[in-house]
């Protein structure tokens, strides 16, 4: 008889889900390139309690109307969980990724951040976790691959949904490379791993004809095992609701996104003010994209 420990099945994704079946997902992740944005803003220091008290203003006042939210150890795990910050029917997802300047990027290099306990998040509420990978053409499959495999099964066996982002970099060797081929090639590599939701960069950052950014996003709907959806990063904010229905009308499932929804509030004069007004306006805006186009 096999005394193996048997594993979980996988977790509901009903909890990161409108009730259509899309996915309108809130970051609020974002850490030294948060702190970067604010400093564009301002001549002093931009200070740690700055960046939380955004944070804490964004996951408050947007998660009413996302399906889920994603943040960040950092900067505002401890403070959101202790404020209740998040609204009621909201899930809530812990990034669980460890970001290193290296290699003369802000986040040049990504581990499993070790101080992310799944057992201990799932008890403080969260119902999936998110972890970053970077994608470089010039080598490291094999620990990316072990990487995503490892962290698939810890949310598997704490019952959390697992979500991976991998993310196109340039290679190190120097190269020519194409931003675009290495969407598609992260996708290939690591899109049948296990993970319960994959978090995709969205094709040709939402520029250029309508037709091609179909087609690449159609190929990672073919090429990924789970649902996706796509991040904002890279893209206007005034393109990202047509980037995300073109998606969607190609396989995508939804978003997770922040930028595309709060960035510009940083540096105004009342903050909350304007993410009560702007920034809801065009997360709610997101969230009629995916229920008309996810399914149809």
């Amino acid at each position: 008889m096999s005394t193996a420990t048997p594993v979980p099945d996988p977790p509901d994704l009903s909890a990161l889900q409108r009730p259509s079946g899309a996915y309108a997902m809130l970051a609020v992740d974002q850490r030294e390139a948060m702190r970067t944005m604010f400093a564009a803003h301002q001549d002093d220091p931009v200070r740690d309690e700055q960046v939380t008290a955004f944070k804490l203003a964004a996951t408050r006042i947007l998660t009413p109307y996302a399906s889920a939210v994603l943040v960040d150890r950092q900067f505002a795990w401890d403070a959101v969980v202790s404020d209740g910050a998040v609204a009621e029917g909201c899930g809530l997802i812990a990034a669980a990724d460890h970001f290193v300047s290296a290699h003369g990027e802000l986040v040049g290099e990504v581990t499993i951040d070790r101080d992310v306990v799944p057992e201990t998040v799932k008890r403080q509420g969260a119902v999936a976790m998110k972890l970053l990978v970077l994608y470089r053409p010039d080598g490291g499959s094999d620990e990316r691959i072990a990487m995503v495999e490892q962290f698939v099964d810890s949310c598997r066996r704490a019952g959390l949904v697992s979500i991976i982002e991998p993310v196109s970099r340039p290679p190190l060797d120097g190269r020519r490379w194409d931003w675009d081929e290495g969407v598609l090639a992260a996708a290939r590599e690591l899109g049948d791993r296990g993970a319960d939701l994959y978090k995709a960069e969205v094709p040709l950052r939402g520029q250029g004809e309508v037709d091609e950014i179909r087609r690449r996003c159609a190929a990672i709907t073919e090429t990924v095992a789970s649902p996706w959806v796509v991040l904002s990063s890279g893209v206007a904010e005034s393109t990202f609701p047509t980037a995300v229905e073109i998606a969607c009308r190609a396989g995508a499932s939804g978003f997770l996104a922040g930028r595309a929804v709060w960035a510009s509030c940083i540096g105004v004069q009342d903050v909350e003010a304007e993410l009560h007004t702007s920034a809801v306006r065009r997360l709610q805006h997101l969230c009629d994209v995916v229920d008309t186009t996810v399914g149809s």
